[in-house]
């Protein structure tokens, strides 16, 4: 087995040689094939100093181009078929890789799936992952247990004919996970622990949370419209029925103006869904009858 281990770095001078030969340490132990390709991305401190003393390639962004970029430069790049990213901050337990690259015969990605109070994080992440999982799954129809997990398994072959569609910022790891699952490819998920980083976290999380909430809207109409309609409609649905009881035991007037405007409302964005459905093209079209 020969494999290609990415590693984005942007300031991570502090934690990138323990990282990696770490890494190294694990891979050498059960006698796995690497090269190991860290990806300066526009750093400003000893990152790159540090990558051209530990890694087996390194390939340098003059300006700092965001985490999606980066992994994909690093892919392109590679030279194994097999690829494996995770990151430089510590933050991933990389003696879990072999257990993923055992699935690998059978799954087209396998993704650590992260637990413990580090991943967790406080009450707003907590329910922002929460929103993103259930939108996920909704629009994929497959349980998610980790959507963004920065540590992952897959073919390269496979991986770069998405990259027109895949994001190139903290997202990468969202609209890859989404790109497979809505392409009918093969997703496995292993738990892992994910620990605590070293040095200062890159995230912007209200900024990087809307490009995700953005991401996942724009997967679903892409792939699947008619669940975006049906999302917009229920509501409306809903207050339909209600307000039209309301009219009946009420028998009130703006009640059943309110009835009959939800109910229209409700109709207009049916046939929005059914529209986009028929307007995709014909594979999407046939995957989703």
């Amino acid at each position: 087995m020969q494999i290609s281990v990415v590693i984005p770095a942007y300031n991570e001078a502090e934690s990138l040689e323990g990282v990696v030969r770490n890494l190294r340490e694990h891979l050498n132990s059960k006698g796995i094939e690497h090269e190991i390709v860290v990806v300066v991305d526009g750093a400003t401190d000893d990152t790159e100093s540090v990558a051209r003393r530990v890694a087996d390639a390194v390939l340098v962004h003059p300006v700092n181009c965001g985490y999606g970029r980066s992994l994909k430069t690093g892919i392109v790049a590679a030279k194994n078929e097999w690829i494996v990213i995770t990151d430089a901050d510590g933050t991933y337990p990389n003696d879990r890789i072999p257990d993923l690259l055992a699935l690998m015969d059978r799954f087209d990605m396998v993704v650590g799936a992260r637990s413990g109070s580090f991943y967790t994080g406080n009450t707003v992440k907590r329910y922002g992952r929460i929103l993103f999982r259930w939108l996920s799954e909704y629009a994929t129809g497959q349980r998610i247990p980790d959507i963004n997990s920065g540590l992952r398994v897959f073919r390269r072959s496979q991986m770069i004919p998405f990259f027109p569609l895949i994001n190139s910022g903290f997202s990468f790891t969202t609209t890859c996970t989404l790109s497979y699952l809505l392409n009918d490819l093969l997703v496995a998920y292993v738990p892992i622990d994910y620990f605590k980083r070293q040095g200062v976290s890159k995230v912007h999380h209200l900024r990087d949370s809307l490009r995700a909430l953005q991401i996942i809207v724009e997967a679903i109409l892409r792939c699947n419209p008619i669940k975006a309609f049906l999302l917009l409609a229920t509501p409306f649905a809903v207050l339909g029925c209600l307000t039209g009881l309301l009219a009946l035991v009420t028998m009130s007037g703006w009640a059943w103006m309110a009835c009959v405007i939800s109910l229209c409302t409700t109709g207009i964005l049916l046939g929005l869904g059914f529209l986009a459905v028929a307007l995709l093209p014909a594979r999407h079209r046939h995957e989703h009858a």
